[in-house]
């Protein structure tokens, strides 16, 4: 928290149109004494299209520099960079000229395919012995997924990560306790679920993710899982503490069958093993039949539908994105067990369309859904796309950039 403020950010932009043109990686310039601040500075295109960028990340942190497999050579200048849709992973070099990063490596679906059987892939962690990334599913779109291996220097895939599964079927995210050997699972569905938009009939019937799972990192076997409940759907991003010592955590859930609320719950030690604690609750918010998407009609109400949320480097502030509702919230996270919101900002949402403060005649469509906390824990940035059959359902007029 204590290192320069950032300058740049990269940022992933996908083409909903099928019309050939590709997804890039962007450059913002977020200097607030930079003439071009808040500006597009830099671009790469992606070689091919179809890829929807989603999440991505780095090829070094921290968490490369762990006692029992230490990589300090390891230098913090590649992005990594899958299509959620394409099972493709570029390999962006910011190193060279941080305003024009090139593309050094194309990890084509097959290559990954070849060595693990999974598919369509999303987070993104670098770790102890090399690059964690989590895949929603097998290669013919139906499941187990899970996590596989790059290696560090060469991006070569290295293999499965899983040992023993156990019980664990769907998956989405992960992040984990170093500290404590233990890595932590959550649930959205495999690409046969997902891809085509949210299915009502599987909401409805709770055949989405609604667990967390719980692995010894370094025997890489399924230790734990615990069930939200059946009206709990969409248990999506994990937020570990980034203080080593602590063990707990903050997992978002989307939607309750109960009452459209969403929620955030607490994972935490109890009596060796893990517990989980519902600590804050959303309510759905009414609203009339003809301001809603076919979707929700039949509800009159917009759900918050919470499809994200980030934790401050001194885990003090947790970042709540209410997709739905177009609202970001803040609470006070000092003591886990008791979150305080103490602020919020609206920002778009299915009904509200809340305008930008800077351009008042321009009503917003989406809404905070993916958000980042700068490393300093001053500036938070957002951007209003979830995924793109998932932003046809929920903002049918078209998310803008």
């Amino acid at each position: 928290m204590q290192a320069p403020s950032g300058k740049l950010a990269y940022v992933a932009v996908f083409n909903p149109n099928k019309d050939g043109r590709t997804d890039a990686m962007t450059v913002v310039d977020v200097a607030p004494e930079s003439s071009s601040y808040g500006q597009l500075v830099g671009k790469v295109d992606m070689p091919k299209a179809g890829d929807e960028l989603h999440h991505f990340g780095w090829n070094a942190c921290s968490s490369a520099l762990c006692p029992y497999a230490p990589h300090p050579h390891v230098e913090r200048r590649y992005l990594v960079v899958p299509g959620l849709r394409s099972s493709r992973i570029h390999i962006i070099d910011t190193k060279p000229d941080p305003l024009h990063p090139q593309i050094v490596r194309v990890i084509e679906p097959e290559e990954v395919f070849a060595r693990v059987n999974y598919s369509r892939f999303h987070t993104i962690h670098c770790g102890p012995e090399g690059i964690y990334i989590s895949a929603l599913g097998s290669t013919d779109g139906e499941g187990p997924g899970g996590v596989f291996l790059l290696d560090h220097f060469s991006f070569d895939v290295l293999g499965q990560w899983e040992m023993d599964r156990g019980p664990q079927y769907l998956a989405y995210d992960f992040w984990w306790h170093l500290g404590h050997d233990t890595m932590v699972t959550s649930e959205w569905g495999t690409p046969n679920m997902i891809e085509d938009g949210l299915n009502p009939e599987l909401l409805l019937n709770s055949k989405y993710g609604r667990r967390l799972h719980f692995w010894d990192l370094r025997r890489r076997k399924h230790q734990q899982e615990i069930d939200l409940g059946a009206e709990q759907q969409l248990v999506l991003e994990l937020r570990a503490a980034h203080d080593p010592t602590k063990a707990y955590g903050f997992v978002g859930v989307v939607i309750s069958l109960k009452d459209l609320s969403s929620s955030i719950w607490l994972w935490h030690r109890e009596n060796g093993g893990w517990a989980i604690k519902k600590v804050i609750e959303i309510p759905a918010e009414p609203a009339e039949a003809e301001q809603l998407p076919p979707l929700l009609q039949g509800f009159k109400a917009v759900p918050p539908l919470v499809s994200d949320i980030n934790l401050s480097l001194d885990d003090k502030f947790l970042y709540v994105s209410c997709w739905g509702t177009g609202e970001l919230q803040q609470y006070d996270v000092s003591d886990p067990f008791n979150p305080k919101l103490t602020g919020s900002v609206h920002l778009g949402g299915i009904v509200r369309r809340t305008p930008h403060p800077r351009k008042p005649e321009d009503k917003l469509n989406g809404a905070p859904q993916m958000v980042e906390v700068s490393r300093d824990g001053r500036r938070l940035y957002f951007t209003n796309s979830l995924y793109h059959s998932w932003d046809e359902q929920f903002y049918p007029d078209g998310v803008r950039s």
